[in-house]
């Protein structure tokens, strides 16, 4: 073998494959643990009733549109009906739980054709500049100062109710301008960055900058704007079933509490009736706020808490000021009589 020769690669060992996916799940753990709280506290909530979603249309005790003959006024819980019934005998824990499905779909749904008219139009128009920016901030503009929940009532009052698509075409007609005004502001501010400038100077053509250079320091912010659109759905769409503009069919936390105040459920004092799908959807939106103030404050490093646990613990960097230390108590009487010393014959 010659002394130029390169030696062979180490063969691992039987655990090697073992001590990489530990190392890989050590990653992903440590990445898990430096979430925020509030990311975590809304991403459970949310996931609970995600998988009540899936799940809940098989778990339903009984068909919720099944009505008692003969029942006049609601019935309070009881062991064969948790969360009580209706005036016509309808469970309301079945009708909750087949509801939760629509619910979430109608959200999950809003937020993806917004989200996805969100990033097309603010990056296209921080991108390009000039005239397209122009007509396409004044489109968003006046998508903004449109009246939101009168158009609603008026578009889905002509509409025919067929399932969740056509109100989510709806809200997310109505509902895109506020993420690609940020999406097109952050975008401004990173087409002037040094590294898109290499890259223009390099020859890479104009999707690959968009999608390999701008698009993955924006990800953090989509997400947010996904969020957030999924909030103003979920939240909308319940105010539109209350009113009994949407599908009444169909049930849903709003058709539930359009039920209940036809049903004169507050003046029965039927609390089970209203209760439920009230503390639902306060819940799922209180989720997706939490969920919301985690990926911003993960995202801006600006509104990240120091934990009382690691204060001190963080590792001086060049950008910071050069710490100064003080001298222990009686250095300067020490030095200084440590110069007399030295300036004596």
């Amino acid at each position: 073998m010659s002394a130029l020769a390169a030696p062979a690669d180490p063969v691992p060992g039987p655990g090697g494959a073992e001590q990489a996916a530990e190392a890989v799940v050590g990653k992903r753990g440590g990445a898990l643990r430096r979430l925020p709280g509030k990311a975590k506290a809304g991403g459970v909530i949310l996931g609970v009733f995600i998988f009540v979603a899936i799940i809940g249309s098989a778990i339903a005790p009984y068909d919720p549109s099944a009505t008692i003959p003969g029942q006049a006024l609601p019935t309070a819980p009881s062991a064969a009906h948790l969360l009580g019934t209706t005036s016509t005998g309808q469970d309301v824990l079945s009708q909750l739980l087949v509801g939760t499905r629509s619910t979430v779909v109608l959200g999950l749904l809003t937020g993806v054709i917004a989200t996805a008219l969100s990033v097309l139009i603010g990056m296209s128009a921080g991108f390009m500049g000039g005239l397209p920016d122009e007509g396409l901030s004044l489109l968003a503009n006046v998508f903004l100062v449109l009246p939101a929940l009168p158009l609603l009532v008026v578009i889905l009052g002509y509409l025919p109710h067929s399932g969740e698509l056509p109100t989510a075409i709806v809200l997310s007609a109505l509902g895109w301008p506020w993420g690609a005004r940020v999406i097109r502001a952050q975008t401004l501010s990173l087409r002037g960055r040094d590294y898109v400038a290499a890259a223009r100077e390099s020859g890479e053509r104009t999707w690959r900058i968009i999608f390999f250079e701008i698009l993955p320091n924006e990800i953090g912010l989509i997400a947010a704007s996904f969020v957030g659109t999924v909030l103003y759905a979920i939240l909308t769409s319940v105010a539109l079933a209350f009113l009994g503009v949407s599908n009444l069919s169909s049930w849903s936390y709003g058709t539930m509490l359009y039920w209940a105040q036809n049903g004169n459920a507050v003046q029965l004092h039927a609390w089970w009736w209203y209760a439920p799908p009230g503390v639902c959807a306060a819940l799922l939106g209180m989720s997706l706020v939490l969920l919301n103030f985690g990926l911003d404050e993960l995202g801006n490093p600006r509104l990240r808490s120091i934990r009382p646990g690691r204060r001190g613990r963080r590792s001086w960097r060049p950008a910071d000021p050069t710490p100064v230390q003080e001298p222990p108590s009686g250095a300067a009487d020490h030095s200084g009589l440590r110069g007399a010393e030295s300036g004596r014959p």
